[in-house]
């Protein structure tokens, strides 16, 4: 892990909802903007490439989908992205041209095995290549209608000169043990891109970086009803939504739970703030939740990191 300090920049923004292309345009722009105040890592929402899609019902209520609902994920499925293709690439360059670290979340379709849609956290490295990918473990709520589930296969960490990056998206935040799972890997900078604007959520994060000892980069977007284009269908649904859709809240916190930066509200913009790897250090002087306060004694814990196939098997 690099000793000096990690200057990184969290993105608070909307992407061009539902328009792939025009998204990626405007993530390679962000980049720049960022890597143009020195930034080595930088940090985007959840589902930030095509869209989360605040608001919409697709159609469906239990025990049936409407084939409007239908359309609609078709486009939101034709405007997802492959891992690796033409999107990959094009963030790859931006990271390269820029020298940066960067994680993204986007929407991946695995067309191969049938469709299915995925809410993935994406890593690049300054030299353009993929580093890694985390799926969301479980879908919250509706979201479970559009995402599939991943599996331990993918509980990311990525070892980097600027140190151990990883991390979960969203209410994965909650579950105790997939926590446990990325402090185990060591992480220093801990990742938690969500859609996810409360004032309880704050909370969460101040209490991971104490828990975990680690960097937290909260990311979030930031949507007005207005952003939302006036060919997707459902237009009652996103009338009914607030004028502010998604407030964001991104901040950036300290191992012994300080905020940095942030959290920002009601606006878009880019959060910046140094990182000194010594406080990750100092921090588990008294805590260290993989170290003296683990207990294996008392406790135990293994994660399946196999995939789905491996726990079908077993």
């Amino acid at each position: 892990m690099r000793r000096t300090p990690i200057k990184s920049a969290v993105v608070q923004a909307a992407p061009v909802l539902f328009d792939k292309e025009a998204t990626v345009e405007k993530t390679c722009r962000l980049i720049k903007e960022a890597a143009g105040k020195e930034a080595d890592f930088i940090l985007f929402p959840e589902a930030f490439i095509p869209a989360y899609p605040r608001g919409f019902s697709f159609g469906t209520v239990v025990g049936s989908r409407s084939p409007e609902g239908r359309l609609l994920w078709q486009k939101y499925w034709e405007n997802s992205i492959e891992i690796p293709g033409p999107v990959t690439g094009a963030l790859g360059e931006a990271a390269r041209e820029n020298d940066v670290y960067l994680a993204v979340g986007v929407i991946e379709r695995e067309s191969a095995a049938g469709g299915t849609l995925y809410c993935t956290l994406l890593y690049f490295g300054p030299d353009g290549q993929i580093l890694g990918k985390h799926r969301k473990l479980k879908p919250t709520g509706s979201e479970r209608l559009i995402w599939g589930e991943g599996d331990g296969s993918t509980l990311t960490v990525v070892d980097t000169e600027l140190g151990k990056i990883g991390g979960l998206i969203c209410w994965e935040n909650y579950m105790p043990l997939a926590r446990m799972a990325i402090y185990q890997k060591g992480v220093d900078l801990y990742l938690a891109p969500t859609a996810d604007s409360r004032d309880t959520w704050q909370a969460t994060l101040r209490h991971i970086a104490c828990e975990g000892r680690c960097f937290v980069l909260g990311c979030n977007q930031y949507v007005s009803r207005d952003m939302y284009p006036d060919n997707l269908g459902f237009t009652e649904e996103i009338a009914g939504q607030p004028e502010i859709m998604c407030r964001g809240g991104s901040v950036i916190i300290s191992p012994m739970g300080e905020v940095l930066a942030g959290p920002l509200y009601d606006k878009e913009g880019i959060l910046y703030a140094e990182l000194d790897p010594a406080e990750i250090i100092q921090g588990k002087f008294d805590f260290d939740v993989v170290g003296h306060y683990f207990r294996p004694d008392v406790f135990n814990f293994s994660v399946n990191e196999g995939g789905k196939s491996t726990s079908a098997e077993k």
